[in-house]
């Protein structure tokens, strides 16, 4: 006989979101996690006692600028952004934190270029700007990577890159005036919001950021059609979280995959797989034909052979990165929609 369901039994459970940890026991494993990985440093005993007391005082603590190397690096080295073979402790980590004007974090992200560009050894960079903290917001970025070109939307059509076509109308609207002969490769203003300054546009120096103009080793009027990319993604609308503490200005960088900028950019947000495909002589009735694959493996191949000749890093697969490692609450480049590790 079956037993008779009562509400009891089939009521869902309640789900309730975990409480979050207090910035206190986000320290504690934090600081536990630098001494033992660094047992120079001291005796934790008294670092928790210090980070206790100025928590208690002022909702938050300073990181010493060891434990902010320790913990960007771990962060970077764990984001899926790193490239294999770079030793950990040469991964660059600028201490920008006594910088909150817009201006400035404007200024430093130009010389972040040109540090991670590296006259073309492009090696991977952070440069961490001031925290939040209870008395005020530190800088944010808002672009989701330093150099990006706008897209202009005109007759139902677009020119430039179609994944930034809000982002430049927004521009647009906070006073931007693009260039009066518009292109495909225009930069797009950094938008960033400071606590005094609130949003503003910031353009970045053109001779501080390196393109690479896109051949094709064996199609002759690739040329043609006028092409390039930036040499080094540098990722800037992610927060960095270590031990409580959040910095919400952090750009990073790490190597482009040739994939990213032939295949997933030229190809798809620039529209370029037909014409490429047309150009080849190549069936674009149907899919089965494989003709976007064609389109895509050419585009790649100019894009290696583009970097390669001009001495820019770029990696041909992602065998050449480490992968990225759940944080666990551990130190962590985090999206702003993201909230899972705060």
């Amino acid at each position: 006989m079956t037993a008779p369901c009562d509400e009891a039994t089939t009521s869902p459970p309640i789900l309730t979101r975990p409480r979050p940890r207090s910035v206190y026991d986000q320290a504690q494993d934090f600081l536990r996690a630098f001494h033992q990985a660094r047992p120079r440093a001291g005796e934790v005993s008294a670092r928790l006692a210090g980070a206790r007391t100025e928590i208690a005082a002022t909702g938050t603590y300073r990181h010493t600028p060891a434990e902010l190397a320790f913990g960007t690096r771990s962060a970077l080295r764990d984001s899926g952004w790193c490239p294999a073979g770079v030793p950990w402790r040469e991964l660059l980590v600028r201490d920008l934190r006594g910088i909150t004007s817009s201006t400035e974090v404007a200024v430093q992200c130009g010389q972040h270029l040109r540090m991670s560009t590296n006259g073309g050894r492009v090696r991977p960079v952070v440069s961490v700007f001031a925290p939040d903290t209870p008395a005020s917001p530190g800088p944010r970025i808002h672009n989701d990577q330093l150099v990006r070109y706008a897209g202009y939307a005109q007759d139902g059509q677009v020119l430039g890159d179609r994944r930034y076509v809000d982002l430049t109308t927004a521009a647009c609207r906070l006073g931007w005036r693009p260039p009066a002969g518009r292109g495909a490769f225009d930069l797009l203003p950094l938008v960033i919001e400071a606590p005094h300054d609130g949003l503003s546009l910031h353009q970045l120096p053109r001779d501080l950021v390196c393109e690479v103009p896109l051949e094709h080793p064996e199609l002759p009027w690739f040329v043609e059609l006028g092409l390039r990319w930036h040499a080094v993604p540098v990722i800037s609308n992610h927060r960095l979280v270590i031990g409580g503490v959040t910095y919400p200005a952090a750009p990073y960088n790490g190597v482009y995959i040739c994939q990213a900028i032939g295949e997933d950019v030229l190809g798809d947000a620039y529209g370029l797989a037909g014409r490429i495909a047309a150009r080849l002589g190549l069936d674009v009735t149907s899919e089965r034909t494989l003709w976007r694959a064609r389109a895509a493996l050419e585009l790649n191949r100019a894009v290696v052979h583009s970097f390669d000749a001009a001495g820019v890093r770029i990696e041909h697969s992602v065998d050449g990165f480490l992968p990225p490692v759940n944080a666990n609450g551990g130190p962590a480049f985090v999206a702003w929609d993201d909230t899972a590790s705060t």
